[in-house]
């Protein structure tokens, strides 16, 4: 069997969620990290947001993880596909 074309939106569409999961993943890290090291630091005037830039991490990070997954899988699928027509495709082997 040989791959010769992929759609790329609905490649985009699968890549772009997957990419904001793992975008609220590393916000809640990030989050995490922020609140534990805001508790651990003495009383200065630029620690008291520390906590709330951790929380922004789990609203803006699935964002923007997301559309820059969704995009660069649309450019991809799409080279893929021109480059596809031009060399012969993927071949996979299945039972």
């Amino acid at each position: 069997m040989t791959v010769t074309r992929i759609g790329p939106m609905s490649v985009a569409r699968i890549a772009g969620v997957l990419y904001a999961v793992l975008g609220f993943l590393i916000g809640c890290g990030i989050s995490l990290a922020t609140m534990m090291g805001a508790d651990m630091t003495p009383e200065t005037p630029g620690m008291a947001m520390l906590p709330s830039v951790g929380a922004a991490a789990v609203f803006v990070l699935p964002l923007v993880y997301g559309f820059a997954g969704f995009i660069t899988t649309l450019v991809g699928a799409a080279i893929f596909n021109l480059l596809a027509g031009v060399l012969g495709g993927i071949e996979i082997e299945t039972r």
